[in-house]
């Protein structure tokens, strides 16, 4: 633009598509359209919401499939929406793309992939002859879910430990509902009480340590070896992993997604025994109280002083001591 208002010499004359259209932020921030940036940068930035994309694809064909009665390929989208959700922060941390708006999109995605997908399954195939357990538990899931991805947008710390995730994330929650239909496919099981048992409990305990405050690994150095030994284990447990699913996909799945579920508490266990061998790197770290995340943080703007200060002045002195506020 030049001091007239007027833009370039050759796009006088000329609109381009969506001109009229403007982003304007409430705060008052200058937000920046995609289409002002040169094409590889504007490409470096859209790069992780393709995955982001994918990812809820994934997870809505999942519903659908599963309201069609195809459990298997809906248990097995699932899975793909797990790679959709590591590949996106993956790509957005090395590329330098991570942003509030990814951040936002990314929660949205994951509550339709591991929230509302995993919701219908509960409900449509694990507790289907229970239908009030079937209510009751599709939305246990669906609120635990929800919760977790609020509280995990508003308390991020930039200083915490990334060994440790706080509470079960959903992604791993929804591999244990993925694992069991992809290895049962049917619930042959259900007539029997302990059949009943087993998948309330398969439904309800991953919904509700998704809002504990209990620690579980996150297995980052996997994604991100930095040493030549590291680099020979990522590559031995992806490569047993592989074979897993290609050989035994059902028994695989289990054994992961359950025991995943199961090291925290074994953690916990052992934590005195590790740390005695191993030093106190090998366990989790004291917790740290964080903010709530119902109230915000109130900027003190010396108001409560100045009444204090007011009221303290105006107040009568006791006849026994000093003035009373």
């Amino acid at each position: 633009m030049n001091e007239n208002g007027e833009g370039p010499r050759w796009l006088r004359g000329r609109r381009r598509p969506f001109d009229r259209w403007r982003l304007v932020a409430p705060s008052g921030v200058e937000v920046v359209s995609l289409r002002q940036l040169p094409t590889r940068e504007r490409l470096r930035l859209v790069s992780p919401s393709v995955f982001t994309t994918l990812n809820m694809m994934a997870g809505l064909s999942c519903v659908l499939l599963t309201l069609s009665g195809e459990f298997r390929v809906a248990g097995l989208l699932i899975g793909v929406s797990i790679l959709m959700d590591i590949a996106d922060g993956f790509v957005a941390r090395k590329v330098g793309a991570t942003s509030p708006f990814g951040i936002q999109l990314d929660s949205l995605a994951d509550l339709v992939s591991f929230g509302l997908a995993p919701a219908v399954i509960v409900h449509t195939w694990a507790l289907v002859k229970w239908p009030i357990f079937a209510w009751l538990g599709a939305f246990l899931w669906m609120s635990c879910a929800a919760f977790r991805l609020a509280r995990f947008n508003v308390t991020t710390d930039p200083t915490a430990d990334k060994r440790y995730f706080i509470g079960l994330p959903s992604p791993a929650a929804a591999a244990v509902v993925m694992a069991t239909v992809v290895a049962l496919q049917t619930p042959r099981v259900a007539g029997s009480p302990w059949s009943f048992l087993w998948l309330v409990g398969v439904s309800v305990v991953p919904a509700i340590l998704m809002v504990t405050t209990i620690r579980f690994r996150s297995f980052r150095n996997l994604l991100a070896p930095h040493t030549r030994h590291a680099w020979v284990g990522t590559v031995t447990v992806f490569a047993a992993i592989a074979l897993g699913m290609i050989f035994e996909p059902g028994v695989t799945g289990m054994a992961i997604a359950y025991g995943y579920v199961l090291q925290a508490p074994l953690g916990v266990a052992t934590a005195p025994l590790r740390e005695r061998l191993w030093g106190a790197e090998a366990i989790a770290p004291p917790r740290t109280r964080l903010r709530s995340v119902f109230l915000g943080v109130i900027e003190d703007d010396g108001l409560d002083d100045e009444q204090h200060d007011d009221r303290h002045d105006q107040a009568p002195p006791s006849p026994g001591g000093p003035a009373t506020p």
